[in-house]
């Protein structure tokens, strides 16, 4: 497989695994920095409950974004990998039903990453809303 297979101008498959790979390497050096950072300001149990799952949260979206790559990844490796058509004719070696179904998954991951991405926004206006109102009583 050429590493060199442009994905969109300026950016090649190699660029997409090299910001994998430095994406995953950096938020685990992000997430042991924040994690020391906070430790201090735990004292308590009812400090661990607001702070705790501000950190998942974190974690969650990191995970979500380094899993989007990774799928943009795959989908590139398997078109890159059947670059040349085939006996029939087929490009990239696929059958027009297989490159259907191709779009269609990376669609479908881009449309629930979106949603995700919407929800998660929703439920943080929600939590930052409620702890607004409990610190008010």
């Amino acid at each position: 497989m050429s590493n060199e297979f442009e994905l969109f101008q300026g950016t090649n498959f190699s660029d997409l695994m090299r910001d994998i790979y430095h994406n995953s390497k950096k938020k685990s050096r992000q997430i042991d920095g924040l994690i020391k950072e906070l430790q201090p300001l735990i004292s308590n149990a009812g400090d661990a409950t607001v702070i705790v799952p501000m950190i998942k949260d974190y974690l969650e979206v990191s995970v979500k974004n380094d899993d989007a790559l990774v799928k943009l990844a795959a989908v590139v490796q398997r078109i890159v990998t059947a670059t040349s058509k085939d006996d029939d004719g087929n490009e990239f070696g696929l059958t027009d039903d297989e490159r259907a179904r191709l779009i269609e998954e990376a669609e479908s991951e881009i449309k629930k990453i979106k949603l995700d991405t919407v929800e998660e926004n929703i439920d943080g206006n929600r939590d930052s809303h409620s702890n607004r109102d409990k610190e008010s009583l």
